[in-house]
């Protein structure tokens, strides 16, 4: 494992006076880019053949409008992790922001043991999205008193709705979905899924079969800061997924026609922004503190910057209750964070998340305190 003190050597070469923001090309790139050229950093996007257009064309800096100063070109997203796209990165003084894609398209194992570039972010806690290792994010929820829906580990013990999460068969970093609330149901199910090819039998073996939690979909999007150890609700969204959207679109009788012929399917296509009651932030700042904590508490650096809560608002005895079903802990993949409220309520003016890394890296460089924010 990389060390902090192996990056704060890193971080002590870098000429502060010419920081680079990096990032891979796709999930959040844009945003990330637009909030570093904002506040003074030149941008690198690392992109991949075939899909470098939006960088090297569309968005590229030129004549007071794009963002995009520089893109390094790769036949594969993993090529990243080479020797000589690393000491690249290095010599642009780039300081590193990772997201899904990145840690989707590279392995765990290279960039915790042999990217020697610094990220800005927790580089250790990624890998506790996944639900087949030990002490992911199901334990610093339970740790955290975050109330999440109950699990089944026995799908015969299945006795009400469930929503059943499985690796996809070609895409093993994307999950399928199912719905279920019997054991006959699962069977019948998981089978047919099986038939289909949609999933393995080895998937299905560490499936997560968890309590359907029913009520209004919400991602809470945090950011926490080691500077100054506060806490910001950066905004509110929720997921747009095909061929889901679509199906729920169409009258109740005609879904139950498109049903008999198509199985609906979760894969997510983009975000769009929600917001919650004021009467709920309080609840929502209350679980973003907690899993702040329980960060804190099992991972020596703690989580650094963004990361996101999501969930569903429900309904008990008539009175709201929030339930928490997964964690990113990087930076969500919305932009669209930036159109709900809650920042502007603390800034005057609503800022994205690219704009938030931004100005805590400045900070950090005045104040001498990259190494806190960086692993």
């Amino acid at each position: 494992m990389i060390t902090r003190n192996q990056i704060s050597k890193i971080l002590e070469t870098y000429d502060k006076n010419s920081i680079t923001i990096g990032v891979l090309g796709g999930h959040s790139a844009l945003d990330v880019c637009r909030g570093a050229h904002s506040h003074g950093f030149k941008t690198l996007v690392v992109a991949q053949k075939g899909r470098e257009k939006t960088y090297t064309k569309y968005y590229r800096r030129r004549e007071g409008i794009g963002f995009i100063d520089d893109v390094i070109v790769v036949n594969k997203f993993s090529e990243i992790t080479k020797k000589g796209i690393q000491e690249e990165l290095r010599r642009r003084n780039t300081i590193f922001v990772h997201n899904r894609y990145f840690w989707v398209y590279c392995s765990y194992k290279e960039i915790e043991n042999k990217f020697l570039v610094p990220i800005y972010g927790t580089r250790d806690m990624v890998r506790l999205e996944e639900r087949d290792v030990k002490n992911n994010q199901y334990f610093l929820l339970e740790k955290a008193g975050i109330r999440t829906p109950k699990t089944f580990k026995d799908p015969k013990k299945i006795d009400r709705l469930v929503i059943v999460k499985v690796a996809e068969a070609k895409r093993g970093y994307e999950r399928a979905f199912f719905l279920c609330s019997s054991y006959k149901d699962f069977v019948e199910k998981s089978n047919e899924m099986l038939k289909n090819k949609t999933i393995k039998k080895e998937g299905l073996k560490k499936a997560v079969i968890e309590e359907y939690a029913i009520g209004a979909h919400v991602n809470f999007n945090f950011f926490y800061s080691p500077l100054n150890d506060e806490l910001e609700l950066m905004g509110t969204d929720t997921r747009r997924q095909t061929n889901l959207d679509g199906i729920l679109r169409l009258p109740a009788t005609e879904q139950v026609e498109v049903l008999k012929h198509i199985k609906p399917k979760l894969i997510e296509t983009g975000h769009y922004a929600v917001t919650i009651k004021e009467s709920l932030l309080e609840k929502a700042f209350e679980l973003g503190e907690k899993f702040v904590a329980a960060a804190k508490r099992f991972h020596p650096t703690g989580i650094i910057g963004p990361f996101a809560l999501q969930g569903s608002v429900v309904a008990d005895e008539g009175k709201e209750d929030i339930v928490i079903f997964d964690v990113s802990m990087r930076i969500p993949g919305s932009p669209g964070t930036l159109f709900t409220p809650y920042s502007g309520y603390l800034y005057g003016y609503s800022i994205s998340y690219g704009e938030r890394i931004g100005l805590e890296i400045k900070k950090a460089i005045e104040s001498g305190k990259l190494d806190l924010i960086c692993t």
